[in-house]
């Protein structure tokens, strides 16, 4: 019988370790530690060793909770996901509640820079997702939306934060990098963008009315993020109305 392709070996899929011996460290205190590590130098500067090292015990603690890396990545992003709060089905409004978990993903990928290029290369299985897409589904249900209708939503909604919190994150890595200050981006950039003026007049023209040098892209970021999750939740109102009403007898009756 032909092995399981990678994609499905996961730390939530495989049986529990049976391994006899009482570990030194819990699971909770490594993955905290790895999170720590995680938030300030990123996956490339978490190794098993040097885990082990920062908590001051031996291998044999850590391989009593997960097998490799890949495993201990995966314990980090679900425990990053319990800090995404999603209301119950009823206690907010389909649009409130869908705009908490947006608005919540975005803020803590921002926080954990790290989880977005992890999202998807690993079932998120974990407890902290799986609470995460049952509240959603819930909350969906309840406003109308079925079948994979409610699917396509979620990936939407998780899409537009996730998409936004990449771009923020890329651009802050690469100022810091750069070590240019955040409020400082787009004046730095003015010299280069008054060159381009002459073969761009448009952008030129509205960049000037804009005055676009005197803003701080975190505003303009935070302020891109919601308009577009406003407009995403008009048109699924929009739909969801329309599919209530084709779904209705003709006359109101039953």
């Amino acid at each position: 019988m032909p092995s399981k392709p990678d994609v499905v070996h996961s730390v939530w899929t495989r049986p529990p370790r049976t391994r006899g011996g009482q570990p030194t460290l819990s699971r909770e205190q490594i993955v905290r530690a790895a999170i720590e590590m995680l938030d300030a130098e990123g996956t490339a500067g978490l190794s098993m060793r040097r885990l082990g090292t920062r908590l001051d015990a031996g291998a044999t603690s850590l391989y009593w909770h997960v097998a490799n890396k890949d495993e201990l990545l995966e314990l980090a992003v679900d425990q990053v996901l319990s800090e995404v709060y999603v209301p119950e089905p009823g206690d907010a409004p389909w649009r409130i509640g869908l705009s908490v978990l947006s608005n919540g993903m975005r803020a803590t990928l921002l926080r954990h820079p790290w989880v977005i290029g992890l999202l998807g290369t690993r079932p998120t299985l974990g407890p902290n997702a799986m609470r995460m897409g049952d509240r959603m589904i819930g909350l969906l249900t309840e406003a109308g939306f079925t079948g994979f209708a409610l699917s396509h939503v979620g990936a939407l909604i998780n899409g537009h934060a996730i998409g936004s919190a990449t771009t923020q994150a890329a651009a802050i890595a690469g100022m810091k990098q750069g070590n240019v200050p955040i409020t400082e981006f787009y004046k730095e950039l003015e010299p280069y963008l008054d060159q381009l003026a002459p073969d761009h007049p448009h952008f030129d023209m509205w960049r000037r009315e804009n005055s676009i040098t005197e803003v701080d892209p975190r505003q303009i970021w935070d302020e891109g993020f919601a308009f577009g999750l406003e407009r995403i939740l008009d048109g699924l109102e929009h739909w969801l109305e329309a599919e209530k009403k084709l779904d209705s007898p003709p006359g109101g009756g039953v």
